[in-house]
This record gives structure tokens, sequence and C-alpha cells, in this order.
């Protein structure tokens, strides 16, 4: 009677909080590196600039490979069985 399928994901609870923790560990290592730094503001800033662009273009370059191969095997999935079906 009840058709609702329950929501999975595909990582389990203890990974995404591996996953999250290790990130906020590293970004709070580098911020406190910076804070450190015996340097002028300008080169901490250099260095923060650059610590966030890398960590924006990870998730971004991370996500574009995720779809890519999610497209690939969505395309392998409904196109090439049509596609030897035509030869």
């Amino acid at each position: 009677m009840n058709n609702l399928k329950k929501k999975t994901y595909r990582n389990t609870p203890a990974f995404m909080f591996m996953a999250w923790g290790s990130f906020a560990f590293f970004v709070t290592l580098v911020l406190i590196g910076l804070y450190t730094l015996k340097e002028p503001l300008m080169v901490k800033g250099y260095y923060l600039m650059g610590s966030v662009g890398l960590i924006s273009s990870s998730f971004t370059l991370a996500k574009v490979i995720r779809d890519n191969q999610e497209d690939e095997e969505r395309y392998n999935q409904f196109f090439q069985p049509q596609d030897l079906d035509n030869q």
C-alpha cells in the first residue's frame, strides 16, 4: 500500500563525517598557519586568496568529474542498446 521509496545515500554517515571533518581540520590548519606567519599582511592575503581559490576549484573539479562520469553511465544505459539495434 505504501509505495514511497526511502531515500538512500551513496556514502555512509561515518564517511561523510570523516570527509567534512578532515576538510574542516585542514582549513583550520591553513588559517592557523597564516595567522602565525611572520610576514606582512599582503603576503598573508596572497596565501589566503590562493588557498580559497584552490579549495573552491577542487570542489568544482570534483563536481565536473562526477557529473561527466554519471552522464557517461546514463548514455551507456539509454543509448548504447538503441545504437546496436539500429545497425
